[in-house]
C-alpha cells in the first residue's frame, strides 16, 4: 500500500498526540512510613500488599502495607492506613532487648532531630536538622503554658542520651518509637520531617529613557529612546512538611503540610502551624 505525504504527516501528529497524553497522565503517589513518597500507577490492593508499577514501565511491583501510611490517588481520593501497634497492617515492633533505659519521666516530651532532606537527591543536612530540632523545642518551651501539665525534655539531654545510643537524624526514622521513648525515658515524643526541592525562576525589568526633539516649525518631531533589560533570578523552595506525635509508643497525631509561599524559611510556618494544632496544645 502506497503510504502518501498527507497520510504520513497525520500518523505523526497523532503519535505525539498520544505522547504527550501519556506524560500528562496524572500519577498515583504512595506515601510511606518512612516519608519517602513513590509516584506511580497503584494496579491492585489487597488486605496485605498494594502493587503498582512506575511510569514508563509495566513491571508490577508489590510492597507490604505495613510500610505505607497513606496513598493520594490521581482521581484526588486519598486512603490512609492505620500505623498504630495494634493496628493489623502495622509495622511489628522491633524493640531491641539490648536497649538502655534511661528512668521514665512522666508527662515529658521529648524532641527528636527533625531530617531535613532534598527530595531530588536524598541527601540531609546535619545543620539543617539540628536548627530544625532546636527551632521546634523553642516553640514548645515559648508555648509551656499551653501544653500544661507536660514539661519539655531539654535538648541537651535528648541528644546526649540519642548520641549514647547511636542514634542521629540520619536514622532516628529507622528506630522504633518504643525504643526512643525507653532510652530518653520519656512517655511523650514529637518527630517531624522537613523534605523540600528547588527550583529557579528569572524575572526581566525593563527601563525606557527617552529624549525629544522638536523642530524650529514646531511640526516634526524626533524621539530617541533607550531601554534597559535587568533579568533577576529568583530561588524557590518548595517544602513538604511531616509532624508526627507520640503518647505511650501510641501516634496521637500525624499531620502533612506544604508551606503556602516557596520561600526559604517556608517550613518553619508550617511547623508552628501543625503544633498549634496538635492534640497537647490547648488555647488560652
Amino acid at each position: 500500500m502506497k503510504i502518501t505525504k498527507p497520510f504520513l504527516v497525520l500518523l505523526v501528529l497523532l503519535s505525539a498526540c498520544v505522547s504527550f497524553a501519556q506524560s500528562g497522565k496524572k500519577l498515583d503517589k504512595i506515601i510511606k512510613r518512612d516519608y519517602q513518597i513513590i509516584e506511580c500507577t497503584v494496579l491492585k490492593m489487597s488486605d496485605k500488599t498494594v502493587e503498582y508499577s512506575l511510569p514508563g514501565e509495566t513491571v508490577q511491583i508489590s510492597l507490604d502495607v505495613s510500610q505505607i501510611a497513606k496513598i493520594d490517588f490521581a482521581s484526588g481520593r486519598s486512603q490512609t492506613f492505620d500505623t498504630s501497634p495494634n493496628a493489623t497492617n502495622s509495622v511489628q515492633s522491633t524493640s531491641s532487648p539490648n536497649i538502655v533505659s534511661a528512668e521514665k519521666q512522666h508527662n515529658t516530651i521529648a524532641v527528636l532531630p527533625i531530617p531535613y532532606v532534598n527530595a531530588d537527591s536524598q541527601q540531609g543536612s546535619e545543620d539543617m536538622a539540628k536548627f530544625a530540632q532546636n527551632d521546634l523545642y523553642n516553640k514548645l518551651l515559648d508555648k509551656s503554658s499551653n501544653i500544661f501539665p507536660l514539661t519539655v525534655q531539654d535538648l541537651r539531654t535528648t541528644n546526649s542520651l540519642l548520641h549514647k545510643a547511636g542514634i542521629d537524624h540520619n536514622n532516628v526514622d529507622e528506630t522504633p518509637i518504643e525504643d526512643l521513648e525507653k532510652i530518653l525515658g520519656v512517655d511523650n515524643i514529637v518527630a517531624a520531617k522537613v523534605s523540600y526541592t528547588i527550583g529557579t525562576g528569572t524575572t526581566a525589568t525593563t527601563y525606557d529613557s527617552g529624549n525629544t526633539k522638536v523642530s524650529n516649525n514646531n511640526k516634526k518631531v524626533t524621539t530617541s529612546d533607550i531601554s534597559t533589560t535587568t533579568a533577576n533570578n529568583q530561588t524557590y523552595y518548595y517544602y513538604t512538611v511531616y509532624f508526627d506525635m507520640y503518647r505511650n509508643t501510641d501516634k496521637i497525631y500525624s499531620q502533612t503540610r506544604k508551606p503556602l509561599l516557596a520561600l526559604k524559611d517556608g517550613w518553619m510556618d508550617s511547623i508552628s502551624y501543625l503544633l498549634k494544632r496538635s492534640p497537647i496544645y490547648v488555647k488560652k
